[in-house]
Order: C-alpha cells, then structure tokens, then sequence
C-alpha cells in the first residue's frame, strides 16, 4: 500500500524560507541545515509484513538526478525520537543535495519507522528484518541501486546500524554511526569482530553521556576501516546536523565505488 503524503507543516514552511549559509540559533542545539535545494524527497506509507503494520517510508534524492534511478541508498536508522516524517524538516535532503554538489558521489537516502524498539525484534515485530528485506525491496520498485547500500543511524539508529551490518556481514558497504547508544557487554560489542572489513564511522560529541561508552566500542573496532571523529558537542540534533556532511562523504565515496 503507498500514499504519498504531502509535507506541510512548521519546519516545512520554515525550510521553504530563504536560507543565507547555514542557520543557526541556539548554539549547540538547533541542528544546522545548508542553503542547497531538496531533490525528489517524499514521505509515503508502505505495509511492512516483518513489522505487521503500515509504516511511513521516507526517500531523498539530491537535487538534479531525477527520481533516482541506479542510484544507490544509505539506509537511515533513525533514533528514538525522530521518525522519518521529520526528515525533511531536519533538512536532511539539503544535505544530500550539498554534498553531492561538494563533489560526493550521488546516492539517495532511505528509512522507515522502527518505532523505539532499538531496531531489535519484538515478539513478531522486527524492524532489523523490515530494513534487510522489505526497504530494499521498496528501492528496487523505485529503480535505485540496491546492490550498493550504506548503513547510517544516529543514537538508538546508531546502535542499529552496527547491529545490522554485524547480523550480516559484508552487506553495507560502510556505516556511519552518531553518538550510537551502545555499552560495553552488549551485542555490538560482542559482535564487533565480524565488522571486520566494513569501514566505519564513529561520531560523539564529548559532552554526550554516551562518549565513554562510543570511545570503548572505537578500541574494539577491527582496523584499519574506522574512521569518524570525536568533538565537542552533546546528544542533540545540533551536533549531530554538523557531523552530517563528513558521514555522507565517508559514505558516498564508498558507494560510489
């Protein structure tokens, strides 16, 4: 089933403003979005079998490449407050377009809602297999590139992520993860071995509770794949919207290979 939703609202009116460079408010907390324009970028609702429910499915493309096609995705996790219908209004689009027009190889991105399961299974609901399986599936009917995938998710989607490219080893061609809430112990963790391979990206602010924990699972990380960086900067949306352009170019050189 697919509806396609037409996006209209405050951040939407906002973002249709004239933006001069980036815009900025309250240091450190409002994410920052750049002034470059959104290509094809929609919010539609798929029934997801391995959720067993409808599910918003949101899709970008930089500005200039149509509606996509044999472009390849990066899979977006998102955390645990944010659901794809923001997407647009954290200007995530923009941010595609941008860092095509940086001179990163286009790529389209691509998520759906995992609600705040921590992108683990539930009894018969299970978003790892939703992303695996059913959002691929989703691209293919679109005609993107999905033998060629990336992995990005910040916080609970960051934990996510890894956990994904863990479960299935060698299937992204590389992750990005922000401030991604794992712990020493856990999954990730344990699992971190069969990362080998996979290039990574680790981003934390040090002013996160989380940058304890994020720097442990950086020792851990199989070499020489990991990249990332670790700045001033807390568990938000603002730090995480400066660590954007870095992770699409990581991830957009990767797949463009």
């Amino acid at each position: 089933m697919r509806r396609r939703i037409v996006l209209v609202g405050a951040g939407t009116i906002a973002l249709a403003a004239a933006i001069s460079g980036y815009r900025h408010r309250q240091p450190g907390f409002d994410p920052v979005i750049p002034a470059a324009p959104t290509g094809d970028e929609r919010v539609e609702q798929r029934a997801s079998i391995m959720r067993g429910r409808t599910v918003d499915f949101y899709t970008a493309v930089p500005a200039g490449y149509g509606d996509g096609k044999g472009l390849p995705i990066c899979l977006v996790l998102h955390g645990g407050t944010a659901r794809p219908a923001d997407f647009p209004g954290l200007g995530f689009g923009r941010f595609l377009t941008d860092a095509v027009r940086r001179g990163t190889p286009p790529f389209v991105l691509a998520g759906a809602d995992g609600d705040r399961l921590s992108w683990r299974p539930s009894g018969g609901d299970d978003p790892q297999r939703m992303v695996h399986e059913e959002i691929p599936l989703w691209c293919r009917q679109r005609g993107f590139d999905v033998s060629r995938r990336a992995l990005w998710g910040w916080s609970m989607g960051g934990y996510g992520a890894l956990g994904l490219a863990e479960a299935f080893p060698a299937w992204a061609s590389a992750v990005a993860a922000f401030s991604p809430a794992v712990s020493p112990g856990d999954d990730v963790f344990e699992a971190a071995r069969l990362l080998r391979g996979t290039p990574v990206g680790l981003w934390c602010g040090r002013q996160d509770p989380l940058f304890g924990n994020v720097t442990a699972l950086r020792k851990v990380l199989p070499e020489p794949a990991v990249a990332g960086s670790f700045t001033d900067g807390r568990h938000n949306m603002g730090y995480w919207s400066r660590q954007i352009p870095a992770a699409f170019d990581f991830m957009g050189r990767r797949l463009g290979r």
